[in-house]
């Protein structure tokens, strides 16, 4: 494995430790998950520069795109989450307690 490899790989498990174990606010998990989206993005562009091909490939340009719908749609979430329970903390967030 190489150091790169190797960066990108404990870069994605920190972002998942990070949502796994600190899930005290919806905007701190919210920005774990774009880290790890953004360790999928820089290693799959390396990934594909790595390959030496002529042709183009569309797969980070597909992630990012993705990524960005998935970061509008979790501030959307957060903004409405804000203003019905007035926090944004993950425990108070319980579809129970309706």
């Amino acid at each position: 494995m190489t150091p790169s490899h190797f960066a990108f790989s404990m870069a994605f498990a920190l972002g998942l430790t990070g949502v796994a174990l600190h899930r005290h606010h919806l905007l701190s998990a919210l920005l774990c998950l774009e880290a790890m989206m953004l360790s999928l993005f820089v290693a799959l562009s390396l990934w594909s520069l790595n390959l030496s091909t002529a042709s183009f490939s569309p797969a980070p340009m597909i992630l990012l795109a993705f990524s960005a719908c998935e970061a509008g749609t979790g501030l959307s979430l957060l903004v409405a989450t804000a203003r019905t329970h007035g926090t944004d903390r993950l425990k108070n967030l319980s579809l129970l307690q309706c």
